[in-house]
């Protein structure tokens, strides 16, 4: 025994919380524009891909395979604990990056917003549209996994969080692409 337990279950709790926030901001962003023709734009079609993201990281299944350890119930509560924090460690990791580009898809609607005031796209707004379509698309692209994991690691160090046993990168992409897509 290790003695450590205490700190894997608190570390459990403040990454479930984490993820439990993120939920929440999900969820509460719109999917339909109050035009309905700009429904298929690209910032449109990026916020409700989010929605749906955050729905199917919320909803798939934990992997509840815990290895038998040997050693006594310290010890298999240690590799229980162990289990279920790259569980919600991967789905705090997928909702941060849901979390990034919808806050991309919203800018970019704000821009969107700016670039319209109140009219409809035409020919004068084509190029500052486009622009703005192109400034999605960058941000987009800039949130890859190994920027969300680096962020979410400066914040929890910040924060003076326990992450000794916080799992890699490579563990989390390999528990994401375990889970089935709905997409």
């Amino acid at each position: 025994m290790d003695g450590l337990n205490e700190y894997r279950t608190a570390r459990v709790a403040e990454i479930l919380a984490d993820f439990r926030n993120l939920q929440y901001y999900i969820a509460a962003a719109p999917v339909d524009p109050p035009n309905a023709d700009d429904y298929y734009t690209e910032g449109w079609a990026a916020m409700r891909q989010c929605a749906i993201d955050g729905q199917h990281i919320l909803n798939c299944a934990a992997d509840v395979t815990v290895p038998q350890a040997s050693g006594g119930e310290a010890e298999q509560e240690k590799a229980e604990l162990k289990q279920i924090l790259l569980d919600a460690y991967s789905r705090r990791h997928e909702a941060q990056k849901i979390y990034l580009r919808q806050a991309a898809a919203q800018r970019w609607v704000e821009y969107r917003e700016q670039v319209l005031q109140g009219q409809r796209p035409n020919a004068a707004n084509r190029r500052q549209l486009r622009t703005v379509d192109e400034q999605l698309r960058s941000e987009l692209g800039q949130i890859t996994d190994d920027a969300v994991y680096l962020e979410l690691q400066t914040s929890d160090t910040n924060m003076a969080r326990w992450t000794s046993e916080d799992p890699s990168l490579r563990t989390v992409q390999r528990w994401v692409r375990a889970r089935p897509q709905t997409t």
